[in-house]
């Protein structure tokens, strides 16, 4: 009597197969699935850059239009027969003593402000330390068809830890 035997498990080349195989198929769904992390907490990121800005925007829009206007309302317009002229662009900026947000009266003391402090001048979150904010201020009046000093363009800058700029801008007229 002849017993055959049965052979049980996989042969080598089949184990070496498989293990190929698995390899290309773990590779593929890594390939696929790894830029999706980045890409979720640039969204993240995203978001805060905005309330970062919108803030800074929110804080600049309040402010006197022109430190030649008067601090109640535009009632007193700087450019107007009657007032100083306007603040030139080569003197956008604080004006002496105002060393912080909290002191700045007029919007072009923004001008190249690039601080993550909040209103009042103190720290904001450590979850911001990551981000580079940078503020341009410029007469833009003709964009609006003004006259050039009617109005200002507040330009905010925020860049993430990923590197992702986003702009923001608002204006600011002399009315």
């Amino acid at each position: 009597m002849v017993y055959k035997t049965l052979s049980k498990g996989f042969t080598l080349i089949e184990i070496i197969i498989g293990i190929v195989v698995l390899s290309i198929a773990f590779a593929i769904v890594g390939t696929l699935i790894g830029p999706t992390d980045r890409q979720s907490a640039d969204h993240i990121l995203q978001v805060k850059a905005a309330e970062l800005a919108q803030s800074i925007l929110h804080d600049v829009s309040n402010r006197a239009f022109d430190h030649n206007s008067d601090m109640a309302g535009g009632r007193l317009r700087c450019g107007e027969p009657t007032m100083l002229a306007c603040t030139t662009e080569a003197n956008f900026g604080p004006e002496a003593g105002e060393t912080g947000r909290d002191l700045f009266n007029d919007v072009d003391d923004f001008h190249g402000f690039n601080q993550r402090v909040n209103a009042t001048g103190d720290a904001i979150d450590d979850s911001y330390d990551s981000f580079v904010v940078l503020v341009n201020v410029t007469y833009a009046g003709t964009e609006m068809g003004l006259d050039n000093e009617d109005a200002k363009k507040i330009l905010v800058s925020v860049t993430t830890s990923l590197g992702t700029e986003m702009l923001f801008t608002t204006y600011k007229t002399n009315y």
